[in-house]
């Protein structure tokens, strides 16, 4: 894989911030066995490996490069006290993501809710409108919503759902692991510096794109991506999760869903995500 610390000016927040991007390459060496096959999802003969218009081994089946499709994008939502770089520094996401062919996007929103807060800068604009547009100008990755994926823990996986519920037309798929999927249960207002005055500025999250619950029982479940929420039995998040999968199984909404023995760890999550990328509906 390739991997990329990239820092950028954003419009939508007014400064600068950082992402971490890894990208299928076709190399041989240790640990790169079959990397000079084509990427699973990566369409016919692509072994396409590149970044901001860098050069592209493989390709059409004449030799050239320039018609090589772009490989499928798992967007990697952090939590609420993470960063940019937290999924590679606790997990093996670069191996994981290798061996399926698939890039992984893994933004910095602070401590946001993947929100456009009250009282601070537009994360949501920057993660629903702007970052994806940014990605598809400088990476060589599909913009096809068949492989286009999103999948995030604990805060990241509320912003995983949330992605999922207001832009079905986006994603093929959503993941949710230990999923903060209920913020107005919290009590996020007392426990972490009245973040949610800072983010929400006191108001009503029912009816609002937050509202991940009643999206849930409201949207056409046909226009949804497909869903899978993976839990553990003694997450304090246990509860609000049960009530997703309820809430999804009384919509008829597509949603695979695991409670496993387990708590909010990286252990846990380490695990989920490669079940996650097992889950995904690859194009082969």
């Amino acid at each position: 894989m390739i991997r990329m610390r990239t820092d950028f000016f954003s419009e939508s927040l007014g400064m600068g911030t950082s992402m971490v991007v890894l990208m299928p390459q076709a190399a041989s060496g240790i640990g790169m066995e079959g990397a000079d096959e084509a990427p699973r999802g990566g369409g016919s003969g692509a072994t396409v490996g590149n970044a901001a218009g860098g050069a592209v081994t493989g390709g059409a089946s004449d030799g050239s490069s320039a018609s090589a499709p772009g490989v499928p994008v798992l967007y990697l939502l952090h939590g609420l006290s993470d960063d940019c770089t937290i999924w590679e520094r606790r997990t093996s996401i670069e191996r994981y993501a290798a061996e399926k062919g698939i890039a992984v996007v893994m933004p910095e929103v602070r401590r946001s809710f993947y929100s456009d807060e009250a009282v601070g800068e537009k994360y949501w604009t920057f993660v629903a409108e702007e970052l994806p547009q940014l990605v598809a100008r400088t990476f060589r990755i599909s913009t096809a919503r068949e492989d286009t994926f999103v999948a995030g823990l604990s805060m990241g996986g509320f912003g995983a759902f949330k992605l999922a519920l207001s832009h079905p037309e986006r994603f093929a798929a959503a993941a949710s692991l230990s999923g903060a999927l209920d913020p107005a249960s919290l009590g996020l207002e007392h426990s972490t510096g009245h973040l949610a005055e800072r983010v929400w500025g006191g108001r009503d999250l029912a009816g609002t794109a937050d509202d991940v619950l009643g999206r849930l029982a409201t949207t056409d479940p046909l226009s949804l991506p497909a869903l899978f929420l993976d839990c553990g039995t003694e997450d304090a998040l246990l509860e609000q999760n049960r009530r997703v999968i309820e809430t999804a199984e009384t919509a008829s909404v597509d949603l695979t869903s695991r409670l496993r023995p387990g708590d909010h760890t990286w252990e846990f999550w380490d695990q989920g995500i490669q079940d996650v990328l097992d889950w995904l509906p690859l194009r082969s």
